[in-house]
């Protein structure tokens, strides 16, 4: 589990520091720079499975917005254990990005990148010590990316259209960002773990109407669908992903996420509350806190519905809840909340009703 993380100089994130827990909710005005992290981190994972190159393509397939490349310093990251630090630097003056990486045995590694993202220059440190040969350092590098806890760190958005639709099903793994790939990572489980899609339908009830739903098995090859029941229509034996209402559907995606094996153990939901009731916005927090222990998961939501608010138990060092705002002079600034402390004889205000009242920050200011 990645537990620190330093961005400096990306986009309107000048320095940045985080100590994540398992599941991290992030609240914060429109603008204010949360999808701003969730990039720098993609693209640190980028960076660490490709050997320091980025491309567009890659960046966007992993829900960066690309942008003027002076903008977008490389970065890169690494940790080997639980207790290993994650540490993102980069240079001030935007045309390299240095990297420290500090892993499990307190050894320092050092990469340089061109604002490009190609590798510049390759170092070794051990105390006090440093090689610039090559060929000590590769199989290194090699055991890093190799063992990269964040590797395939992805940035989700999901869509409608591609969750009723199940299109550009075999061009991405193990999910698309919009939701593509989610028929085909579903017939996966159902070969491989059948047992695990019998526990996605266990979680969809949290929709009233829901009774079940199946991997057809009399699918024609071109075809793509799954069938749905809905317990009020008894007279209708199922109805497919195209007749579902939008909520299921962000519903299946996410906790299929959550529950597969095949999916990345580190990745990001932007706007987690979309197309979802308040109150079920809450208990979906409170379930997928229980699912990424479960499942050896760790998330980052970001979300501008209070409701979300109320299905995280700060009390659990495990679930945090970060302010993100702009300073005075715009750069991106995160504070961790910390549960309130009881006070005798004083009911205790919902995270929800702090929000709104502007207990929290992250509510705008200039109206």
């Amino acid at each position: 589990m990645i537990e620190k993380v330093r961005i400096a100089n990306f986009k309107s994130i000048v320095e940045l520091e985080l100590e994540l827990g398992r599941l991290n909710v992030f609240i914060g005005e429109n603008g204010c720079g949360k999808t701003n992290i969730l990039e720098a981190i993609t693209c640190s994972s980028i960076a660490g499975e490709t050997g320091g190159i980025l491309s567009d393509t890659l960046a966007s397939l992993r829900g960066v917005r690309v942008t003027n490349p002076t903008l977008m310093p490389p970065l890169f990251n690494k940790t080997f254990s639980q207790k290993a630090t994650l540490i993102a630097l980069s240079s001030n003056n935007n045309e390299k990005a240095i990297v420290e990486i500090i892993d499990y045995d307190k050894t320092s590694w050092f990469l340089e990148y061109s604002v490009e993202g190609l590798l510049l220059e390759q170092l070794k440190k051990v105390e006090g010590r440093t090689w610039k040969k090559q060929n000590e350092f590769t199989p290194y590098l090699s055991k890093i990316f190799g063992n990269n806890v964040a590797e395939n760190f992805y940035n989700y958005a999901p869509e409608n259209y591609f969750l009723r639709r199940f299109e550009e099903e075999g061009q991405v793994k193990p999910l698309g960002i919009r939701g593509e790939g989610l028929f085909k990572h579903l017939v996966d489980i159902y070969r491989k773990k059948p047992e695990l899609l019998k526990k996605i339908g266990e979680k969809l009830r949290l929709i009233g109407w829901f009774q079940g739903f199946e991997i057809p098995k009399d699918l024609m090859f071109t075809e793509r669908r799954i069938n749905i029941k809905d317990k009020y229509l008894q007279e209708l034996d199922y109805f497919d992903q195209r007749s579902a209402n939008e909520g299921f559907l962000y519903l299946l995606f996410y906790f299929t996420l959550f529950i597969s094996p095949f999916t990345p153990k580190f990745f990001s939901i932007d706007n987690i509350d979309n197309s979802l009731n308040p109150k079920l916005c809450a208990e979906l927090v409170r379930q997928l806190a229980q699912m990424a222990k479960e499942n050896d998961k760790q998330a980052i939501l970001t979300t501008h519905n209070p409701a979300v608010l109320d299905g995280l138990d700060l009390n659990d060092d495990a679930q945090r809840l970060f302010t993100i705002y702009r300073n005075a002079e715009g750069h991106t600034i995160a504070k961790r909340i910390m549960p309130a402390k009881k006070i005798e004889g004083v009911e205790s205000v919902r995270l929800s009703e702090a929000f709104i009242r502007g207990y929290l920050g992250g509510l705008p200011k200039n109206f």
